[in-house]
């Protein structure tokens, strides 16, 4: 009978922990809805300024000169690596920091043997990772997705922006998950400062009436154009977050239902063995009293 007993604690331990996730997996499928409306609603806006930065920068001049576009040797690299607060999230953060370091070992290995990569953290698991490594932590960030706002996120890339335009650092890299769905994100690499502006060449190029001159304009649109690219990163990387905590509780919670079948059966079984003992017993019992 002590069998039976701790066979039947460890199904109410299992049916306990189901209930767990299946309850974090409906709140993580209630906040995925709400990150996916965001990000679905931002993208638009984002690749239409980007096919205006991209047009307007057709008539710019050769040689204008703007603070966040250059050519230079990137000797001192700052990766912005973004994960989540908290786990329960399947392999979301070890793939993205993994990611991170990779990138940082396949471009730019001669800059971090002089020490000139740090990391911009955000999120408490990028930080616990790259604690871990051998590489410096420049800042870190973590409030950001408890109030996930464009004008906290400007705070961020504003800081950006003014790190670079002060010469602290020559490149800096976004690392980050794109939101694809539910079941699937993918580990993006991007740059975010200097910026590039890459203009095709048309054989009847447009017209246009610039007020005021063209390099005022594109002086005015790139800042913006960084602040929504960070912003739209930011939000991929929550959405993708919800995504995958709500697909690794969806598995917890199956796996949890096929574990209380096997242990339902297990204990069937081991109780059966003991009440078939007991009339083994019983009748052993009854023909020694006839003898």
């Amino acid at each position: 009978m002590a069998g039976l007993k701790d066979i039947r604690n460890r199904i109410a331990s299992v049916r306990s922990t189901r209930q767990i996730t299946s309850a974090m997996k409906m709140v993580a499928a209630a906040k995925l809805k709400r990150a996916q409306n965001m990000v679905t609603q931002i993208r638009p806006y984002s690749e239409k300024l980007t096919e205006v930065l991209q047009e307007v920068s057709s008539g710019l001049d050769k040689n204008h000169k703007n603070i966040f576009i250059n050519d230079n040797e990137s000797k001192t690299v700052l990766i912005v690596l973004m994960a989540s607060n908290r786990g329960l999230c399947g392999a979301f953060n070890t793939n993205i920091c993994k990611k991170a370091i990779s990138h940082v070992e396949e471009n730019y290995a001669e800059q971090a043997k002089e020490g000139k990569v740090k990391f911009y953290c955000i999120g408490k698991k990028a930080i616990d990772y790259i604690r871990k490594s051998n590489y410096e932590i420049y800042k870190t960030e973590i409030g950001i997705y408890d109030d996930l706002t464009y004008s906290n996120a400007n705070k961020i890339s504003e800081s950006l922006m003014e790190i670079f335009a002060n010469e602290e650092f020559e490149r800096i890299d976004l690392v980050y998950n794109s939101f694809k769905n539910a079941a699937v994100h993918e580990q993006i690499v991007e740059r975010f400062l200097p910026m590039t502006l890459e203009v095709e060449e048309k054989t009847n190029p447009s017209e246009y009436i610039f007020e005021p001159e063209i390099n005022k304009i594109l002086d005015e649109m790139l800042p913006k154009a960084l602040k929504i690219q960070f912003f739209k990163t930011i939000l991929d990387t929550n959405a993708a977050e919800q995504g995958a905590r709500m697909t690794a509780m969806h598995q917890a919670t199956d796996n949890a239902t096929e574990m209380i079948k096997e242990l339902t059966l297990m204990y069937n079984k081991a109780r059966q063995a003991a009440i078939t003992n007991e009339l083994i017993e019983i009748t052993s019992g009854a023909e020694a009293l006839k003898g």
